[in-house]
């Protein structure tokens, strides 16, 4: 069974100040990596003037090391990015995209004071973060003869469960994003019909 994990409630936003630069950090839950590409667009745009917006992400669970990726944003090499990233990876989050915007200050912070700084804004950030719980789903694809399109319409509607997609072909297929939970109970609802197959995507 999946595991339960934690991610942001909502937006946030923190800011510190160390030897006259800036450090504001932008929290946000993020699905995917094309969510949190969203998000780091977004944020760059609020601060074009910002000397730097260094940003990492942790878009799925939070051991799925495949969406995983930070940015050191023009910083010297791995002193704001891979820091953070180990931070929020730490921090056991999952879809979660972290951007912290510099504004320098005027006094250089050398490489290992970077490091402490770009920790210190996440750290600080997920102090006062809001999480809430996330029960991880699966993409999960069922396929029907038409003549059963009512029927299985119907079953759906009585397990509460949403389609995502719905697609017109030989067969009819539908696409769903469904908890273990779910999976088990769809499938044993299908059993009395064998003409309907259920795929998951693991």
């Amino acid at each position: 069974m999946a595991k339960l994990f934690q991610r942001p409630a909502g937006a946030h936003r923190s800011e510190i100040e160390i030897k006259n630069s800036r450090f504001i950090t932008h929290i946000a839950p993020t699905r995917g990596a094309a969510a949190a590409r969203a998000f780091i667009d977004a944020i760059r745009s609020q601060h074009p003037d910002a000397s730097h917006n260094c940003w990492c992400y942790v878009a799925g669970t939070p051991g799925d090391y495949n969406l995983w990726n930070s940015s050191d944003d023009g910083e010297p090499r791995g002193t704001a990015g891979k820091p953070m990233l180990n931070v929020l990876q730490h921090s056991g989050l999952g879809e979660a995209t972290v951007v912290v915007t510099r504004y320098f200050g005027g006094i250089k912070l050398g490489a290992g004071g970077l490091v402490r700084a770009y920790s210190l804004a996440v750290q600080s950030a997920l102090a006062t973060l809001q999480t809430e719980q996330v029960v991880p789903t699966r993409e999960v694809r069922v396929q029907s003869p038409h003549t059963l399109t009512g029927a299985l319409e119907q079953l759906l509607r009585q397990l509460d469960l949403e389609v995502r997609h719905r697609h017109w072909g030989e067969r009819l297929e539908l696409t769903l994003e469904l908890t273990d939970e779910q999976v088990s109970e769809l499938q044993q609802r299908l059993a009395p019909y064998p003409d309907v197959s259920l795929e998951t995507d693991r």
